[in-house]
């Protein structure tokens, strides 16, 4: 088990979803990199999201589709 982080690299806070280790999780990433770009989101598989205070607060979502919309409305609204 591992958590899947969403920074947007000038943006304060971050969004974080549970998330299995594997295919599925880098296939998660390619879609949400495809929906948003990558040149200034950030996304990273982290073990513990408390060890990782630079992307505090976090904004903890239940799955991909939660994610996708809470990066839509956090950062691009």
């Amino acid at each position: 088990m591992c958590y899947l982080v969403a920074k947007w690299f000038d943006g304060v806070g971050s969004v974080c979803m549970r998330a299995s280790q594997g295919k599925g999780l880098v296939e998660t990433m390619d879609r949400l990199s495809s929906q948003f770009g990558h040149d200034k989101l950030q996304l990273v598989a982290v073990s513990r999201p408390s060890a990782y205070g630079e992307y505090a607060p976090y904004s903890f979502v239940n799955n991909e589709t939660e994610m996708a919309e809470e990066i839509a409305a956090k950062y691009i609204a």
